[in-house]
This record gives structure tokens, sequence and C-alpha cells, in this order.
């Protein structure tokens, strides 16, 4: 709640008339022009800011572009400076506000200020001499970085001893001029005025008779004069960046204005294409110029941009840039997070474009992925989103391993800063053996297909375990940890995609790299624990494996031998329990010819016999020396798959019947050596029983176990004959309900 006084203010700044208004902006126009701002003044920019609040911008418009119309005659152009900061935040929040008067006022203005500026210094210089005063003081050129005077007009790359009103205006107007290029489309078209004149007005200066002379560029439209001054600024600065900066800092500059220009121009060009054939030359010319050096990495990012919107129209190959963006830029400078940055960003927001026209994106993903791998928690999000774009079928199965050996990366590209330093030890004065195999010949091509810039050059290695020897002190490095971290989500929005585009050869192809790396990972125990837990979660919702198997039953049948290998292994069953457990889980439920016809008896025995011989050999004898007892899950997993298995082909019933029996029999002594837990043991002695009660009648037990379509993915809502006496019983029962109540 507003106190008494604070809503009579907010009231009258509601209600205050356009008249009213009207005086108090010109009144605080004049004092904005004065040389200091007393106490009147701030306090009649406070009255300002509680009326734009209280009207929600509607008259901001009006008070901006009041101090625009007002001439340089009445008053100082640091006024205007003032202006600028409140347009820019009005093209930010509201640039409906503005009409198409507004855009045509302010279009010439920036032209005024972009291109007809004092090419003198500010102050000017002394002539010399006892009698040196004011009126004998000379107007001094402004100079280029390099010292040299400058032959054209003036531009923010230009230096002198001091700067004139309308060159702090040029500067002003440079710094907003791209957002303005980007905005002014979203003006109202509601209001206009007739201007016979598109001439703009600088007042009474030579440069307004030199503007004068333009009589070409005058006959455009404001918003197109606009662009055309645009662009040759732009090709001055452009221009002046070649030359050699006498300080650092100017150096620096020379960067920031080149970065700003090429954006500028790429913004012209989609306003106009016809610019794009007078603009490419001049670009593709500084691109040639910068491109052998990287310290210029962040001009050449928009070069890359321009070449990307307007390089197809040219007909420009744009392969050198492709290579750059994608080559060099995270090979040597994966380390600098301000490219890391700028490089993501512009991915993101070009990736329809990158995945239509350039081929080399998606191929690029062990290069890009350098950048996740050496600052993970910086760019994590920026992967979430592009991760799904670099899946394709030809780099599906590669980018899985990649994902899985990021850690490995992480690892090498310490690996890889550090042996430029020599010698290298540990905090305790250990040497880095992971450095010495790093250097070594014998093992420098693990470490070079991890660096590797490009897909392509074969999905893994054959000595991932030599590997994962080498780099066992680099576990606890905090990059790789923070590396490791990342890799489980990143898994689960590659499967998310694959599951979506990838056809019946790619997801049994990926599902052995699942089986086959599921124990080939660098030894992190909990990056190895969540590894399993995301690929092999225990939520049979979120489970990829299952996932895979549920789209295309058939899989399992295609891929039987190896997923067979795998479940007759004892040894996965200690040391591999989610994934065993979900193997098992999709043998007994999709071998089956209601799943694929392919699925023979001799199969289904065969599957048997495997899964028979595990479970006998868990529940004989205790655990190998230094393994923990069967998970119980995994008992009761095997037991349902071989019921499934014999439902299916009656000949196997009485054997996984007497398994059954002998499993009541046996656990009514009391404790046994393959279950330590008392209630673990009744669980699986229940499961078994529930088992063995079905199998004594096989018909109950197929549709039980193994029940058809219709049943598994009901459509009753469809069916009428079918969901008839659902309804009944539905009915029947809220009936009771009400009764009972």
């Amino acid at each position: 709640m507003y106190s008494h006084g604070s809503e009579s203010l907010i009231k009258q700044a509601r209600e205050i008339q356009e008249p009213e208004l009207q005086k108090f902006y010109s009144r605080l126009v004049k004092l904005l022009q004065g040389k200091e701002f007393g106490h009147e003044t701030i306090d009649s920019l406070q009255r300002l800011h509680l009326i734009l609040s209280a009207t929600k911008y509607t008259r901001t418009s009006l008070f901006c572009f009041q101090s625009l119309e007002s001439r340089q005659s009445e008053g100082p152009a640091h006024s205007l400076a003032h202006t600028l900061p409140i347009l820019n935040t009005i093209l930010t929040h509201s640039p409906e506000c503005l009409t198409e008067d507004h855009l045509t006022l302010l279009s010439k203005k920036l032209v005024d200020w972009l291109r007809y500026a004092s090419i003198t210094q500010g102050g000017g210089a002394s002539s010399g001499g006892f009698f040196t005063g004011p009126r004998s003081r000379q107007p001094v050129p402004i100079a280029e970085l390099d010292g040299t005077v400058s032959g054209d007009f003036f531009t923010v790359l230009c230096v002198g001893q001091g700067f004139t009103e309308d060159q702090w205006m040029n500067v002003y107007s440079f710094s907003m001029l791209r957002h303005w290029l980007l905005t002014y489309h979203s003006v109202s078209s509601g209001s206009t005025a007739a201007d016979t004149d598109d001439r703009s007005e600088v007042d009474g200066s030579v440069v307004s008779m030199v503007s004068a002379t333009s009589s070409s560029s005058r006959l455009l439209p404001p918003k197109e004069r606009l662009r055309e001054k645009a662009f040759q600024y732009c090709l001055r600065l452009i221009e002046q960046s070649d030359r050699k900066a006498h300080k650092r800092t100017d150096t620096e500059l020379q960067k920031a204005c080149l970065v700003e220009a090429v954006c500028i121009l790429d913004c012209v060009c989609v306003e106009d294409a016809s610019l794009v054939y007078r603009t490419f030359p001049c670009v593709k010319a500084l691109f040639g110029r910068l491109s052998s050096d990287l310290t210029f990495a962040r001009v050449l990012l928009p070069i890359a941009q321009f070449y990307l919107n307007h390089g197809e129209m040219a007909a420009v190959d744009c392969e050198s840039v492709w290579k750059l963006v994608f080559g060099q830029f995270p090979a040597e400078l994966f380390n600098d997070p301000f490219l890391a940055h700028e490089l993501l960003r512009f991915l993101r927001l070009n990736l329809e474009s990158l995945q239509l026209r350039v081929p080399q994106y998606t191929r690029s993903f062990p290069n890009l992925l350098k950048f996740l791998a050496w600052d993970s928690p910086a760019v994590v999000d920026d992967f979430v989103d592009l991760l799904p774009s670099l899946v394709t079928a030809e780099t599906a199965v590669e980018l899985f391993h990649t994902l899985l050996d990021l850690p490995c990366l992480s690892a090498t590209l310490v690996l890889q800063l550090r042996s430029t330093c020599s010698p290298i030890s540990e905090s305790g004065g250990r040497g880095l053996l992971s450095l010495d195999a790093f250097r070594s010949p014998s093992f420098r091509g693990l470490f070079l297909f991890l660096l590797r810039a490009e897909a392509g050059s074969g999905d893994t290695i054959d000595r991932l375990s030599t590997l994962h020897e080498l780099l066992a002190e680099a576990v606890d490095w905090q990059r790789v940890v923070q590396c490791a971290q990342t890799v489980p989500v990143l898994l689960h929005i590659f499967f998310n995609t694959v599951v979506t585009a990838a056809d019946e050869k790619l997801l049994a192809h990926l599902i052995l790299a699942m089986l086959e790396r599921s124990s080939l990972l660098l030894n992190l125990p909990t990056y190895i624990k969540e590894i399993h837990r995301y690929t092999f979660t225990h939520t049979v919702e979120l489970c990829h494996l299952l996932r895979l198997c549920k789209l295309h039953p058939s899989l399992v049948v295609d891929q039987s031998h190896e997923l067979l290998e795998f479940a007759g292994t004892t040894a996965n069953v200690y040391s591999k329990e989610e994934i065993y457990t979900h193997v098992v889980w999709v043998l007994g439920e999709y071998l089956s010819v209601s799943c694929d016809s392919r699925c023979s008896v001799r199969l289904i025995t065969s599957c048997f016999e495997a899964l028979e011989a595990v479970l006998f050999e868990i529940t004989s004898s205790a655990p190998p020396p230094g393994a923990a007892c069967p998970a119980p899950r995994v008992v009761t997993t095997l037991m349902s798959a071989l019921a499934k298995l014999a439902s299916r082909s009656h000949d196997l019933i009485p054997r996984v019947s007497l398994f059954l029996s002998k499993l009541r029999t046996v656990t009514r002594g009391g404790s046994v050596a393959w279950c330590s837990d008392e209630e673990d043991l009744i669980a699986i002695v229940t499961r078994g029983e529930e088992l063995w009660s079905l199998l004594k009648t096989p018909g109950v037990a197929q549709s039980v176990l193994t029940p058809p379509q219709h049943v598994t993915t009901p459509q009753w809502h469809r069916d009428t004959n079918v969901s008839m006496p659902l309804q009944l019983r539905t009915l029947t029962s809220l009936t009771h309900s009400h009764a009972g109540g």
C-alpha cells in the first residue's frame, strides 16, 4: 500500500495533460542544455521518471526526439548525449512507442552525426608567439591511430587532443547504430508526417555545405540513406583497422570496432541484398588479412556470420572459413573462455543454417567437445542445446563413444598444455607418469585419437583399457571430475535424440557399443556408477536399453548372440548388476514369436539354458572372494525370464518348475550362502512360488507372462464391444460406492 502522499503524486503523474507535459519537457530540455546540473534539474528528472513509470513509457518518445529536434544553436550537444541512452532503452523495451516520424527524424540525425562530424580536433592548437591567445589558435586536423593526418571523414578510430561536440555524437551514434538497424522495423507506421525535404540538417556549418553536394544519396529515403552511410562508415573503419596503432589499447579498440563494423555490414546486407556484392570484396580481403592470426578470433566470428548469411548468394567458397571456425578455433583456443562463449553462441543462433548448409558442422563434434572437456560448468548449457543437432546416422555411434571418453579428453587437454612446460610435477614433487606417456611415441596414437579434429577416423580405439591405465592419476583432477559429472546428462539427451531418429541397423550397433563400453570407462567409481545408472537405470521408463528394444523388439533377435554372451557370463552378475538385470529382462520379454517371427524354439531353448546355468551357479555357492551376494533383483529377474521362456516352449516348463521347487526346499533350512538378508530371501522365495503356481497351468502362464498385444496396449476407448462391459462395471462400482456412502 502506498502512503496518501505517494498516491497523490502518482495520480498527478497519470493525469497530467498534454499541454502541461509539453511545457515540462521544454523546460527540462533547456535545463539539460546547461553546462552544470543543479537541484532543479535533478528534481525535474525524478519527476520525469515518475511520469514515465506511471504511464509505462507511452510518453517517453515525446521527450526524446524534442531533444533531437532542438538545433545545436539552442545548447551544447551533451544534452543530446543524455537523450541517446533513453532512446536505446525505448528501443529495447518498447519500440512500438516510436512512430514513422520518429524513425525518419532519428535516421536523418544519425546520418549527420556519423558522416558529417567535424574533421578538426577539439580545442585547436597554438601558432606560437608572445601574443598567443584564443583568437590566434589554429584548427588542427584529426589524426589516424598511426599518427598520420586523417584525409577522410571522422570515425571512432580517429584521434586528437580533444573531440568536438559533434565528434562525440559521432561516437555515441556508432555505439547504438546496430541496435537501431536491428530494431527500427518494430516502429509504428500509424503516424507519419509529410517530408518533402529528406535532407539532414547540420545547422550553419561547413559540413552542411559538404553534405549538400551529395545529391545522389540525398535522393534516397531516410532509412535507405542511413544504410548507405552506415555502409561507408564501416568500410572506412575496416580501412583504418589496417593501420599500425601506437598504443596497445588502440589495437584492442581496432578489434572491437572491426567486430561492430562487420556486424553492421551484415545488418545492412540483410536489409538490402544489393549491398552484398559491394561488401563481399572488402570482407573477403579482411578475412584473408586476419585468418592467419588467431588473436583476431573475436573478429573472425562475425566474418563467419557474414559468410553464412550471404556467401551462398555471392557464390563465394566458404571452405576456408569453416576450417578455421570448426578446426583451428576449438583445437588451439579451447582454453579461451571468451571465444568459447562467442563460438557456442554463434552455433546456437545459427543452428538450422549450419545443419543445412555447413556439412563440416556435424563432423566437427570431436573438436567442439574440447570446450566442454576443458570447462564443463561454463558451457554445459550450450551443449544441452547443441547436442541433438550433432546426432546423425553417420555420427551417432562415434559420438556415443566420444561422450563416454570426455573425462579422458579433459585429462589429455591438461597434459597437452603441460607438455610445453618441463619438468612438470605434482605438488608433492612426484613427476606425472601420464605426462611421460603423453610424450612417449608408443602411446602417442592413443592421445592423438582423443585430440582428433573431425569424426570419421573410427568409432573408438582398441586399447581403451591401456589409455585408462595411463590416465589413472588424472581421476582426481578438478577438470576431469567436473567433466565426468556432465556426461550422464548429455547421454540422456543423446539417447532421447537417437530413439526418435535412428533406424534399426544403427540401434543394433549402438546396443553392442553399450554392452562393450559398460566395462571400458575411466576408473572414477562415481562416474562409472552414474553412467550405468543413466544408461541402464533401474527405472524401466528411463532405461535407454529398454527404450530401444521396446521401440524395435526385433533388435533382440538381431543381437541375440551378443546379448546371450553377456547374459551367460556369471561374473557380470556381480560387477554389472544394473546392466545385467536389464539385459536378462530384455531377453525374457522380447525373445518371442509375437515380437519377431524369426524367434525359433531353438533360440528360446539356447537362451533358457544360458540363463539357467547362471541362476543355478549363483544360487548353489557363495559369491567369489571380495564380491557381495547377488542382488535379489538379479535373482528374481532371472527366474521371471526363465518362466517367460518356458511359457513359450512348454518342453522347458518341467526344468524351471524343478528348480523353483528345489528353491523352496533349500530355503526351508534357514540361511543360504548366496543371500545374507532374510527379508530378501523371503521375497525371492515368494516370487518363485508365484511363478511355480502359474506354470502348473501352461495356458494361463502364457497369457500372464506373455500377454497378447491387445492386452498390453488396450484400446477400449475405440472398441465399443470391449468398452461397454468396462463402462457397466465402472457405473456399477460408482453406484455401490454412493450407496455405501
